[in-house]
């Protein structure tokens, strides 16, 4: 079964109890979510659903892709698509996918999100897509032994692991939190 936008406001509400501080910031996808929209679609606009995964390697390293569209390096993340059944799930399938990394060597940190933000994405004509807006769900992982396979070129020009003072740099806030995340098995 497909994510809803039930299922997407639930999470986004869970996270809120447990960062009030951030009401106010994820207030306009709040708003936006009570209208109902199928967010989880890439064509639904001005907002959108996308899923990032932030893999831990032994506490001291952070996977990081170099993004294609965008031209910078952050976490491996996308689109939902309409087989995917959970948002940490479709976490995992992006992480795979753009990192060639064994899913079987990846481990929730938590089943809640480590962050949630909303930004802005500029018109893509090529895509057919106006301005607008995605709703970035991310999730922790750890690994105790994973390693960069064969990337997705289609949308990175690479990935490696990055010490998490430097990821942390180039990223942002959300490091931070993957790395505080409750431990994982693996």
């Amino acid at each position: 079964m497909a994510i809803s936008d039930s299922d997407i406001s639930g999470v986004l509400a869970a996270y809120l109890k447990r960062y009030p501080e951030e009401a106010e910031q994820l207030s306009e996808p709040q708003r936006l979510m009570a209208q109902g929209r199928d967010f989880s679609s890439r064509r639904s606009f001005p907002m959108h659903v996308t899923v990032g995964a932030l893999l831990v390697r032994d506490g001291t390293e952070i996977l990081l892709i170099e993004h294609v569209a965008y031209g910078i390096t952050l976490q491996p993340g996308g689109h939902l698509e309409p087989t995917d059944t959970t948002l940490i799930d479709a976490a995992v399938r992006e992480l795979t996918e753009e990192t060639g990394v064994d899913p079987s060597q990846v481990f929730p940190a938590s089943q809640a999100p480590a962050y949630i933000e909303y930004g802005r994405v500029p018109a893509r004509p090529k895509k057919n897509e106006p301005e607008h807006y995605h709703l970035d769900i991310g999730y922790a992982f750890t690994t105790a032994r994973a390693e960069v396979g064969r990337i997705q070129e289609s949308e990175v020009t690479g990935a490696g692991w990055y010490p998490v003072a430097l990821a942390e740099r180039l990223v942002g806030r959300r490091i931070a939190r993957a790395i505080s995340a409750p431990a994982g098995i693996g």
